[in-house]
């Protein structure tokens, strides 16, 4: 390695570099951090070093910005009669020979990026000074820490500030030096405070002690600045600074530090320690430790430059090669994402893609979740006989039997009855193929890497030509899984061998009724019978002379009932069919006494099937017979047993439907189908335009690349 005192010039270097990316953070840089409570004199210590008046001054937060202050020695017979001077990184190739114009260009770049109403910026403002009065340094020039806020300062301004310290202060190569005032409590010191919470053992941490002059007379600061106070690894320097009147006056710098050295060379407390006091002293100890830690961490900022390039590299190379989207390259660069496109398809419908997910279900196996659990749950929650009541059964049962009675259950009532409860699978069949065609889109459009990112064109028209395979394939598979439900209730097979048939049903329902029976008898047992009952058919209920006085819940005077049946098989009474047989002429008004009864007939005729059948409105369900409700059970066991066929036989087949017709046709035709609709070479112009953002986010990446090449080269050459 080269002297080591070049490498100061060198991290200069390395500092300006990368400002110009604006990613001083992504290498730690070894500098020195200056920190301190406002007018605890930090302005002052550097000016001190600097020997000249350049910095901002007055009431309130001045430093509102970092300031990164690179000092440069100027050497050799060349540069003596060179003037000191400086230079702004944001206005290159400018000298400011004039420090008060530093000053003055300082406040505005600090007004124009951070406003006039005293808050602070994260953005530094790079300054270097030239003379031969200075020592190779770097310092970095922070905001003083406050606890309240001033005038039109922001509310959280000391949140602001502490935390913009902590950054610059937490990184391992930042050497802080925490300036104090000597006239204030230690203990209460804000500099030395936050600190510690970066550096609780003191390692990297230099104090500076200021206005020791200022302390009252009898005390000093000996006990700080020798360690015994406060351990510091890196120790406290005193120094003295300007005070307000010298700054009016403008006392010249010299005048001032030959002050200053007489101050601890006649001071009885300090004398001994003079020579590790002053801004000299500060100076060459800060140059010193500056160099010492370079030197240190110089191997490590290689490697760790070395690891940058690469990774970048890699980043680069995902953006793809420009020049590989060129004419001679165009169809077979498109040829090649399409086919990553397809495959990517296909890998997240079988589970074997790269980038599978541990944190959810993705892909195929979210169409498997579809077909067994969310269909599966779907199908099992429906009862096969819930919106059956006792009198849609028995509504059915008397309609299937027409005009006659039957001995059995007729059979054409359960197949009028089942037909429609196998039709409520329907509905969820139909939702697993949406369901399925939903999650295939989802593949569809987060299918795509970025190096297909760069063609926002091509990649919108391949989720296009998928989208709208999928959709083809929706309707047919859709109409089949239809088509299965119409296949069920077009022929109902009662001898299928899983059916429960009549036998069965029977055989259940008399089970039952035992054990209702024997249920009910162990209650009767208990009390003694109120009256003797005659056997009477079911529903028909006499009075005491043995009259039929009520039918199925029904009751009808004796007479009534007589005079409405003869009048509905034949006419009002006996006497008046004969009456209306021998007359060949009816008058008028026995036309309209016939026309009236007939109204009135035909009213009573309604009102009975009504309430005979309990049709219309009725509270909860019907009376039924022993008969009825021997009929009712048995059709529900019927019903129930065949539906659990088809139920079983329809969860099985709509997820073979929809894996056949939807997913496996899709997967197996993607390829086929991306080619015959992207690859045509009046379309490549327009696929393969980049998008904006990408070609300013590759022009970034290179950037950056280029920038930790020339700083690799920076550190290699002296090392």
């Amino acid at each position: 390695m080269e002297n080591f005192r070049d490498l100061i010039p060198l991290v200069n270097k390395l500092q300006d570099v990368f400002s110009t990316i604006s990613s001083n953070d992504t290498l730690d840089l070894p500098q020195i951090v200056v920190v301190g409570s406002q007018s605890s004199g930090k302005s002052s210590v550097l000016e001190n070093i600097v020997q000249k008046d350049f910095l901002p001054r007055g009431s309130g937060i001045v430093t509102r910005r970092p300031l990164i202050l690179q000092l440069i020695t100027l050497k050799g017979e060349e540069n003596k009669d060179t003037p000191e001077f400086g230079e702004f990184l944001h206005i290159p190739n400018k000298r400011f020979e004039n420090f008060s114009e530093i000053r003055n260009e300082i406040e505005h770049e600090t007004i124009r990026v951070a406003g006039t109403n005293k808050g602070i910026s994260r953005n530094p403002i790079h300054l270097k000074v030239y003379s031969p009065k200075v020592l190779n340094l770097t310092l970095v020039d922070l905001p003083g820490l406050t606890k309240i806020p001033v005038g039109d300062q922001p509310t959280d301004i000391e949140k602001q500030i502490r935390g913009l310290v902590l950054d610059y202060i937490s990184k391992p190569n930042s050497i802080i030096l925490a300036v104090s005032p000597a006239n204030q409590d230690l203990a209460n010191s804000d500099s030395l405070k936050v600190a510690r919470q970066v550096d609780p053992q003191g390692r990297r941490t230099l104090g500076v002690l200021t206005k020791l002059d200022l302390m009252d007379a009898g005390t000093n600061a000996l006990d700080v600045l020798s360690g015994r106070a406060y351990p510091l690894k890196l120790g406290f320097i005193g120094v003295v600074n300007r005070s307000q009147q010298d700054i009016l006056t403008n006392k010249p710098m010299e005048e001032a530090l030959k002050a200053e050295s007489d101050f601890f060379k006649m001071h009885p407390a300090y004398r001994n320690v003079a020579h590790r006091c002053g801004t000299p002293f500060l100076t060459r100890q800060l140059n010193n430790l500056l160099m010492a830690h370079i030197r240190d961490r110089l191997p490590d900022l290689k490697a760790r430059l070395n690891s940058m390039i690469g990774q970048t590299q890699q980043e680069l190379s995902s953006y793809g090669d420009p020049a590989f989207a060129g004419q001679a390259h165009r169809g077979t660069l498109i040829l090649q994402l399409l086919t990553k496109f397809a495959n990517e398809f296909v890998a997240s419908i079988d589970g074997t893609s790269l980038s599978i997910s541990t944190k959810e279900l993705s892909g195929g196996a979210r169409i498997y979740f579809i077909f067994n659990s969310v269909f599966g749950s779907a199908l099992d929650a429906i009862q096969p006989c819930s919106n059956l009541s006792n009198l849609d059964i028995r509504t059915a049962i008397r309609n299937s039997m027409g005009p006659r009675s039957s001995l059995f259950v007729p059979e054409i009532a359960f197949d009028l009855l089942v037909k429609p409860q196998i039709q409520l699978l329907e509905t969820p069949s139909l939702r697993c193929v949406e369901l399925a065609y939903e999650e295939l889109m989802k593949i569809c459009h987060n299918c795509g890497n970025k190096e297909l990112q760069r063609f926002p064109r091509l990649q919108a028209k391949l989720v296009e030509v998928v989208s709208d395979l999928l959709r083809e394939r929706l309707g047919p598979t859709s109409s089949y899984v239809e088509s299965l439900i119409s296949i069920q209730r077009a022929y109902i097979n009662t001898n299928h061998p899983d059916f429960l048939g009549a036998t069965g049903a029977m055989a259940q329902l008399e089970h039952e009724v035992n054990r209702k029976k024997t249920a009910s008898r162990k209650k009767i047992s208990v009390a003694s019978p109120a009256s003797t009952i005659k056997d009477v058919p079911n529903g028909v209920h006499r009075d005491k002379d043995g009259k039929v006085q009520q039918i199925n819940g029904v009751v009808e005077p004796e007479e009534t009932k007589d005079a409405f049946l003869e009048y509905f098989f034949g006419g009002a009474s006996r006497s008046e069919r004969s009456a209306l047989g021998s007359s060949d002429i009816m008058s008028s008004s026995k036309l309209q006494q016939q026309m009236s009864l007939n109204n009135m007939f035909e009213a009573e005729l309604e009102r009975r099937f009504r309430e005979n059948l309990n049709i219309g409105d009725h509270e909860g369900e019907p009376e039924l017979t022993d008969r009825e409700e021997m009929e009712s059970q048995l059709i529900r066991s019927l019903i129930t047993s065949y539906f659990n066929i088809v139920r079983k036989t329809i969860q099985d087949l709509v997820p073979k439907a929809v894996m056949h017709l939807l997913v496996n046709y899709s997967r197996e035709a993607v390829q086929n189908r991306l080619v015959e609709s992207v690859y045509k070479e009046d379309l490549f112009d327009e696929l393969l335009s980049e998008d904006d953002n990408l070609i300013a986010e590759r022009a970034k990446c290179q950037a950056m690349l280029d920038v930790y090449r020339k700083a690799f080269k920076i550190i290699a050459d002296v090392m």
